[in-house]
């Protein structure tokens, strides 16, 4: 298993330095679980009535990249953000090009070291292909299920297209490296007139990417398949389903959001002023979103 990046050894600019005094009242931690060790963050307190809440990044992001959402109030939830496999202190899964079940079993096995039989669940970009895939498996485990900005995947598509879009993320990473892709790549993350402080945010979360992890990421991206296991939860009937995109997203613009919002039968919600790092961007306009899904599940809605 791979070391996590020390927070020392990412270069910042002094912008990220009350981001992380931010992030120390959300202390990283591990747990052994049957298919490794999982790290993560978690906020809250469980309180009756209230449910657990499951976030899952993005492919070039991290457990940390959820802090605007671990410091909301009022939610009456317990939030939890992994490191996914290959990222952080989180063990590699095991195949070489993975799909989406082996993220899924990895998913599996870390609610069930916490004792989570059952959650919310939410997945940003990369983050969704997992999250629908362990959702249509188990959905009776799946309360809701909250997609924001979700890479849709390239499982379906031709395989000369699945092809080129692996191959130009492998070489990306492979000539930058992480520092490289963070310094060249994180802005496209944001929407144009992002201040400093996001864009500063999202870089150095990039910036802690392991090769490794993120190679295997790039498979799963190439693997996945979000509107077909995301029609399985739906014909489920498990829970409320909502889909998000920041109007501003270049990489999963609204116009793709859109098909898969209307998979779930629900209207895209649009958040204005964000690009594709929502979480970061626009927090606040996320997290009421993310409220009003809860406020859903909590009634028993659809």
């Amino acid at each position: 298993m791979q070391a996590e990046v020390s927070l020392s050894e990412v270069p910042e600019d002094a912008a990220v330095a009350p981001m992380r005094a931010r992030l120390g009242a959300f202390p990283y931690r591990t747990v052994a679980t049957r298919m490794g060790i999982v790290g993560y963050r978690c906020a809250g307190t469980r309180v009756d009535g209230g449910m657990p809440v499951v976030m899952l990044h993005g492919i070039g992001s991290g457990a940390a990249s959820w802090l605007a959402q671990f410091e909301a109030t009022g939610w009456a939830a317990e939030l939890y953000a992994w490191d996914a496999p290959g990222y952080g202190q989180t063990s590699n899964v095991a195949d070489a090009e993975p799909h989406a079940d082996v993220y899924a079993d990895a998913l599996e096995a870390w609610l069930d070291a916490l004792g989570l039989e059952s959650v919310a669940l939410v997945g940003h970009s990369l983050g969704a292909i997992m999250a629908t895939k362990f959702a249509s498996r188990a959905p009776q485990r799946v309360r809701g299920l909250f997609l924001c900005s979700p890479a849709a995947g390239y499982g379906k598509a031709d395989p000369a297209v699945r092809l080129s879009k692996r191959a130009s993320r492998l070489a990306m990473l492979d000539t930058l490296g992480p520092a490289g892709m963070a310094r060249e790549r994180s802005d496209n993350l944001v929407a144009a007139n992002a201040a400093n402080l996001p864009r500063a945010w999202v870089k150095w979360n990039m910036a802690r990417v392991l090769p490794e992890g993120y190679r295997q990421a790039t498979h799963l991206l190439a693997n996945g398949d979000v509107a077909s296991e995301l029609a399985r939860y739906v014909a489920a009937n498990a829970g409320p389903v909502a889909v998000a995109v920041g109007a501003q997203d270049a990489v999963t613009p609204p116009a793709l959001c859109q098909t898969i919002a209307e998979v779930a039968g629900v209207p895209l919600q649009i958040l204005d002023g964000a690009g594709h790092a929502s979480y970061i961007e626009t927090p606040d306009v996320l997290n009421a979103a993310l409220a009003a899904w809860l406020e859903r599940i909590a009634a028993g809605g659809r």
